[in-house]
């Protein structure tokens, strides 16, 4: 720490949130609330509040608004603890030592780096991004709102600080391709996390960003950060099975990913050390490839299936933009699969339908949406995600 700096924190990092603007002084001066919880809603608070929580020696909860702080403590020492997003359930609170948090990140200054914010700052990615962004001394630009802000918001920050770094979820990044149009970005990375990244989005940002290193993450609230992969192509190598990198171990069982990780918070870990992560996995060839989470299946009419996985088939047809597959109740199967297209401008609607039926007409009955609805978006949660909530 060099006067009150932690060092982690550059002394050449900037924060723009909306109109203003912090350095490491800035921050130092913000009021810290007693007891240890903050409400992560601005990058600024978080940042002031990891730095003030290490000066003291104690802990910090990020809250995110999804559970009562009531009861929490602090504990001896640094470390911070992170409520996930609640996307398929109800939210977990993960305690992580802070060393163990920042375990994957390079902070390789980088002339220019300008990274746009657009995780929820209370977020595992979020502070991913943030923390790599001011170990790099690095620009970070936000814009202040009840989540990570309007996709159209984010665009308008992007363009006006011709921002040359930005992590997203791939429903994110759906949405901000449509919200940026034609409009020219000097992007030097381009990354994707929080959701399986399909192929065809991986191919519309490298022709999109031809310049820019694209990579997806893969990482969770429990299990910290694993892997990233940057070879263009969807899911991750099957030799990683045999030997993963960065002290990783990969297994699947029953369908199930389970790694075994150095950066997991360790009460998510079972006694030999694994952690089941919920997503289904199907091994093709030399690719391991993500199906869907398990607790994201529904029973229609006795099937199994995940919206998931029919969502990324209709994902892949020429003139669909974005799509979300949701399940329904149903008096008579238990659930139907609905599916709302947003289709690419200038789309037929009459052809698109008949691409979208011939996309899923060999799957299993159960499996295929029994309404298609067009939209012109589709929202998205504070953590950049679609809900699922209420599928089950």
């Amino acid at each position: 720490m060099t006067d009150g700096r932690p060092d982690w924190i550059h002394p050449a990092f900037r924060l723009i949130e909306g109109e203003e603007v912090f350095g490491w002084a800035d921050l130092a001066a913000l009021p810290m609330p007693a007891g240890g919880v903050v409400q992560a809603d601005r990058p600024s608070r978080v940042l002031a509040a990891l730095a003030a929580a290490e000066a003291a020696g104690q802990g910090v909860l990020l809250a995110r608004g999804g559970a009562e702080s009531a009861g929490w403590q602090p504990g001896q020492g640094f470390s911070v603890t992170l409520e996930s997003s609640g996307t398929t359930g109800t939210p977990k609170r993960l305690h992580h030592d802070f060393t163990r948090l920042r375990g994957r990140l390079r902070g390789v200054t980088e002339e220019g780096a300008r990274w746009l914010l657009t995780y929820d700052p209370g977020a595992f990615a979020g502070l991913q991004v943030m923390l790599t962004a001011a170990a790099a001394g690095a620009l970070l630009v936000a814009v202040p709102s009840s989540g990570a802000g309007t996709i159209a918001a984010l665009a308008q920050a992007a363009r006006r600080h011709a921002v040359t770094h930005v992590s997203g979820t791939p429903s994110f990044w759906r949405a901000f391709l449509m919200a940026l149009g034609d409009a020219d970005l000097p992007l030097a990375a381009v990354t994707l996390g929080g959701e399986a990244a399909d192929q065809p989005l991986l191919d519309r940002l490298a022709e999109r960003f031809p310049h820019a290193r694209l990579r997806h993450i893969y990482a969770s609230t429990e299990a910290g950060a694993l892997f990233a992969v940057a070879d263009g192509r969807a899911g991750f190598p099957a030799a990683w099975l045999d030997a993963a990198p960065d002290g990783l171990a990969l297994r699947i069982a029953d369908g199930v990913l389970e790694v075994r990780s150095p950066r997991a918070a360790p009460g998510a870990v079972n006694a030999d050390g694994w952690l089941s992560t919920g997503d289904l996995v199907e091994r093709r060839g030399d690719r391991v490839l993500f199906a869907g989470r398990l607790d994201g299946l529904v029973n229609v009419g006795g099937v199994k299936v995940s919206p998931e996985a029919v969502e990324r088939r209709l994902l892949a047809v020429d003139g669909v933009a974005d799509a979300a597959v949701v399940a329904v109740p149903s008096p008579i199967t238990g659930h139907l699969l609905t599916a709302t297209i947003v289709p690419v401008p200038g789309a037929d609607d009459s052809a698109l339908r008949v691409a979208l039926r011939a996309a899923t007409a060999d799957l299993p009955p159960a499996a295929r949406p029994r309404a298609l609805t067009f939209a012109d978006h589709i929202p998205l949660s504070a953590a950049g995600k679609k809900s699922r909530k209420g599928s089950q």
